[in-house]
């Protein structure tokens, strides 16, 4: 009995290893300023990329900028966390199937 739990155990252990390498591998784009600013994270809420055209640059506004900025990353960051929710739901269904409420 406790070597099966142990097995479980390792076994869950392994899931959340291959789910934090996949959204790893997810990115997801927030946007702000009819695409003006762009602010791209991955799966597990990690900026890898922010975009700011040009035009933005030359009005020279810094904290319309900075508002800008935010709102972008914002967006990116919900959306990573519903990509992270999903995968969390899908790895419980997996892990225990037929529970209720999965």
């Amino acid at each position: 009995m406790f070597g099966d739990i142990m097995g479980k155990l390792g076994e869950m252990q392994q899931r959340m290893e291959d789910m934090k390498k996949r959204l790893d591998s997810i990115t997801v784009t927030g946007e702000a300023g009819s695409g003006l600013v762009k602010a791209t994270v991955t799966g597990n809420r990690k900026l890898v990329n922010l975009q700011i055209s040009p035009v933005l640059l030359q009005e020279n506004d810094a904290e319309a900028l900075e508002d800008l900025v935010t709102v972008a990353v914002n967006r990116a960051l919900e959306q990573a966390e519903k990509v992270a929710e999903a995968e969390s739901a899908a790895m419980g269904r997996d892990m225990l199937p037929g529970f209720p409420g999965m």
